[in-house]
């Protein structure tokens, strides 16, 4: 059941707040509870229980799911530090619709910093390919997009850990996580965690080799071929948007 509350706002506006009152996603044991409000309002945006452009009530989601209005706050914030939500002063949060504009300037950052991160971070041990190699089989065996998409984070910074430039490094988890819920649109599709691992295997195969300039340009490849799959499914949804 989808419900919605008006009230005016301070130009004597009526704005209207819409917010999901269908059975909310269980939270499962995580570290902290604002991880797990995280990650179920991430699902929650994604399946359309909390649409693009909608107001969030923090007093009726705080209510579906169980929780404090505190937690919520911060699940809130960190959603927003991913671009996920916006917050505007006296009016509250709300859904950030995904948008091709937005994609285009955020997607080509990461094929740039991580190449160069990896290149300073330089021929990894044994130890660090062996990590690899696992977390890499743990993403073939991901039949959960939310899953795959965290380790294939996981597998990409663990990739880069030796980088002594820990600014560089600070900076690609602010663009993984702006990218990650357009990544999730593309890693709904199985065919898509299949071919990341895939990407994965070449740029190990790489460095065993012991050719990390290699290894740079396959990873390269592997950050920009989710772009055109991604950008194709936003221009067909702006058109279908149009249209209706």
């Amino acid at each position: 059941m989808r419900r919605s509350g008006g009230r005016l706002d301070a130009a004597g506006t009526s704005v209207h707040t819409v917010y999901s009152m269908q059975q909310a996603e269980p939270l499962i044991a995580r570290d902290t509870i604002a991880d797990a409000l995280v990650a179920s309002l991430r699902k929650m945006i994604m399946d359309g229980r909390l649409e693009a452009g909608a107001r969030i009530n923090e007093v009726h989601l705080a209510q579906a799911l169980g929780v404090s209005r505190t937690p919520l706050r911060e699940a809130l914030g960190r959603l927003a530090q991913e671009g996920a939500l916006t917050s505007v002063p006296r009016i509250g949060w709300s859904v950030r619709p995904l948008t091709l504009e937005e994609f285009e300037q955020i997607y080509p950052i990461r094929p740039l910093l991580d190449p160069e991160a990896l290149r300073l971070a330089g021929l990894p041990m044994p130890q660090r390919i062996e990590e690899l190699r696992v977390i890499d089989a743990r993403i073939e065996r991901a039949r959960q997009t939310e899953a795959a998409i965290a380790l294939d984070d996981a597998w990409h910074l663990a990739l880069i850990a030796d980088c002594p430039n820990k600014i560089l490094i600070e900076l690609i988890g602010q663009f993984t996580r702006r990218t990650r819920r357009y990544e999730m649109a593309l890693m709904s599709e199985r065919r898509n965690v299949l071919g990341a691992s895939f990407d994965h295997k070449a740029i190990l195969a790489a460095l065993k080799r012991r050719d990390l300039s290699g290894a740079c340009a396959a990873l390269k490849s592997n950050l920009e071929s989710g772009r055109e799959p991604i950008a194709a499914w936003l221009r067909e949804r702006e058109r279908t948007n149009r249209k209706d």
